[in-house]
């Protein structure tokens, strides 16, 4: 194994004992298998009671290779009789205790924030490098040494900008590259370039090229799909992804674009240079300068995000047997499951084999007021799952070192003094930093409980899981009694925590002290309740979705009905607009807004922009067309317009757009058109089918609006947007 590590000031590596392994349920997994190899048992109970150990790579592969054809299927099966990793950096980090940046500060890293810039072909919205018209015009490079620059297809052809961005890399020598959404695109289109001009990436610290393969990375509710790539030596972080890891806990940022989050964190350089991607063909021929400028603020702001973002993953990599890069991009029952297989091989323990699945009961959701509250607290019980788990003493049977439980505290105690020290932070940078450090630990020792349902997890337990949960209900219905006991008015239950208008004025510290002090009293010992949000007003629309209203004017919206990927961007404005005004108590400004949105699609002055739908073609035109003569797949308009254009669509392209026609009632595949045809000056978007939506979205708010109060929820059956509505406003 190559060792990289710093001395002083200089990059030094060396080569490393790295014997590969295998678990083996029995040693006679491996009878008949030719090669070296090294069988040892592993004291105690457990299903894997063997490990075996190989002289180099190939050998391992061989033997698991042997295993699977024994078994008849693969590591991951659950009834599989063999265990075998397949990153070789994480074998050696479990074996040998070794992890990385051990030792060393964030600021001492050497990080290179990478963003290029492509000229799309006329015709088409997105890029696409398969196309031979499109290109590379920009690459930008911003390091933490101060190092920036930009390489300028104005003056350098495609090869040479790919070249060039080469001995860049080799020649900063970084630990780290960054990127936004640099996965899914920069190197995903650099790659594709260079092989197209013969140009290798070698950008590893012993010359080794870009290596990519596709993956998949959970992140909440969401399942993304990308293509990961490694640099011998060195690591990739991309923003994108930290920013949505970020977003589980904090949930507060209006998207997931660059510009959007550096303003939100406070990131944005006051001339930072701003331009619409729609610009950029027109600028790169008449105004270069303010094109390149563009690029480098974006590889600047980049490096700014991670600057906050990456820590609390630089922080783990320190402590997880998984190098930096794969920190940020494993799930979190994962990471608990190689700490706890480390702890075991280090004391030659067996492993136990997963547990076979069982239903777990959920926690204490609900919904008890519908409408506006004014004032709200949310209060929440300190890590509920965990407390309780430590104080009943949960965790997994199969556990017998008790390195669950160890962990488990451990990492409860590092998150609580981080918690402490952001509260007490001189300044806002530091603020943040802690902030996100503290969240993303929250998350990982949250994650213990979900641990105990982790299907693949060799320490799982469908039992305790339940168990956990049951001590979570009584706890939050004990919570929620106590606080209609004082006189308070419960809005909403999310299993550990509670939003609620306070009985009585607690806007004094000294009240609100007085308040969670009350609370906690009624609680079993080791279980804690924190203020976790002060809020003017909310708006309860149903369970987990609301909208909140800070005490400095700033919205935020939760909850898929509310905030869906299906939603044209006017959709949301309105909605942003309805209840920032309910919130805010500007309700008879509602009706005039609602009504300006009518008028103005009636007077064809809302941009395409704001009506589009973009959608990405996923499969390509020849399957889609098979799929549809075969009745398997109903018509899709992205796919109808890509078929009909004159220019050669591909799978990944992005196809944008609109409806035309008459009549709220249309087939949308029938009547669409690429936004890219729509004129301003002949618009012919269906005027009613957009009103239709606007109206919609009225009938659906009407109610909370005239009322602007709260009542008791009631379960109600969704609005039908096609069925007849009597409209009075008009």
């Amino acid at each position: 194994m190559r060792v990289y590590r710093r001395e002083a000031d200089q990059t030094v590596s060396e080569t490393a004992v790295f014997s590969p392994f295998l678990l083996l349920a029995e040693p006679d997994l491996l009878a008949g298998l030719k090669g070296e190899s090294e069988v040892t048992p592993l004291d105690g109970p457990g299903g894997f009671r063997w490990l075996a150990r190989f002289p180099d790579w190939s050998e391992a592969l061989r033997a698991r290779d042997h295993c699977r054809a024994a078994c008849g299927g693969g590591a991951g099966s659950p009834d599989a009789r063999y265990r075998f990793f397949n990153d070789a950096v994480h074998q050696y980090l479990l074996l040998t205790g070794r992890t990385c940046f051990l030792g060393l500060p964030f600021g001492a890293l050497r990080r290179l924030a990478l963003d290029i810039e492509v000229l799309t072909a006329e015709g088409f919205e997105f890029p696409n490098a398969a196309r031979p018209s499109d290109r590379v015009i920009a690459i930008s490079l911003a390091d933490s040494s101060g190092f920036r620059a930009v390489l300028r297809g104005d003056r350098l052809d495609e090869p040479g900008l790919i070249t060039e961005c080469c001995r860049l890399v080799r020649e900063r020598d970084p630990d780290v590259i960054e990127g936004h959404n640099i996965f899914r695109f920069d190197l995903e289109y650099l790659e594709a370039r260079a092989r197209r001009h013969g140009v290798p990436l070698a950008w590893g610290r012993g010359g080794e090229t870009l290596r990519g393969f596709p993956a998949r990375l959970q992140i909440a509710e969401r399942t993304i799909g990308y293509r990961r790539y490694q640099i011998s030596g060195r690591h990739i972080v991309d923003t994108w992804i930290l920013a949505q890891l970020y977003d589980v806990g904090a949930r507060d940022l209006p998207s997931f674009g660059l510009k959007d989050i550096a303003r939100r964190l406070g990131m944005a350089a006051p001339d930072r240079t701003y331009v619409d991607a729609a610009d950029i063909p027109r600028l790169y021929a008449r105004d270069p300068e303010r094109l390149m400028r563009y690029a480098l603020d974006d590889a600047v702001e980049t490096l700014a995000i991670s600057n906050l973002l990456s820590p609390p993953y630089f922080a783990q990599a320190q402590l997880l047997p998984y190098d930096y890069q794969s920190a940020g991009l494993r799930g979190n029952a994962t990471k608990i499951d190689a700490l706890l297989l480390r702890e075991y091989l280090r004391q030659r323990r067996a492993i136990p084999a997963p547990a076979a699945a069982s239903p777990i009961a959920g926690g204490h959701t609900a919904i008890l007021q519908q409408g506006v509250a004014r004032p709200v607290l949310h209060v929440d019980v300190t890590s509920l799952y965990p407390s309780i788990m430590l104080a009943k003493a949960i965790a997994p049977a199969a556990d017998s070192l008790g390195a669950f439980s160890r962990l488990l505290r451990d990492l409860r105690d590092f998150r609580v003094s981080a918690k402490q020290l952001m509260q007490a932070a001189p300044t806002e940078a530091e603020r943040l930093h802690l902030g996100a450090l503290q969240q993303t630990f929250k998350i990982l020792i949250n994650s213990f409980y979900g641990y105990l349902g982790f299907a693949p997890g060799h320490w799982n337990d469908f039992q305790a899981a339940n168990s956990v949960t049951a001590e979570g209900r009584v706890v939050v219905t004990a919570l929620v009694e106590r606080l209609t006991a004082l006189g308070a008015t419960v809005v909403e239950i999310d299993t550990d925590g509670v939003y609620f208008v306070p009985p009585g004025d607690v806007s004094d510290p000294a009240a609100e002290a007085r308040l969670l002090a009350a609370l906690t009293a009624e609680l079993p010992a080791g279980i804690q309740v924190e203020q976790d949000g002060r809020y003017m007003a909310m708006f309860s629309y149903k369970m987990k979705n609301y909208a909140l209203l800070d005490a400095r004017g700033r919205l935020t919206i939760r909850g898929s009905a509310l905030r869906s990927r299906g939603l044209e961007m006017f959709q949301r404005l309105i909605m942003e607009e309805l209840f920032g005004r309910l919130l805010s108590g500007r309700r008879d400004d509602i009706a005039p807004m609602i009504a300006r949105w009518i008028a103005d699609f009636a007077g064809h002055r809302v941009p395409v922009r704001l009506f589009m739908k973009t959608e990405t073609l996923h499969d390509s035109l020849e399957l889609y067309r098979e799929q549809r003569a075969a009745g398997l797949r109903n018509p899709s308009a992205c796919y109808e317009l890509a078929l009909r254009a004159a220019r050669p669509y591909q799978p990944g392209d992005q196809v944008s757009h609109y409806v035309t026609g008459r009549g709220k009632t249309v087939a949308v595949s029938d009547c669409a058109k690429l936004a890219i045809e729509w004129d301003p000056s002949a618009p012919d978007e269906n005027t009613e089918y957009y009103q239709a939506k606007v109206e919609e979205l009225w009938t659906r708010f009407r109610p909370f609006v005239e009322l602007d109060a709260l009542r008791p929820y009631v379960e109600e059956p969704d609005v039908d947007p096609e069925a007849p509505r009597q409209l009075t406003l008009f």
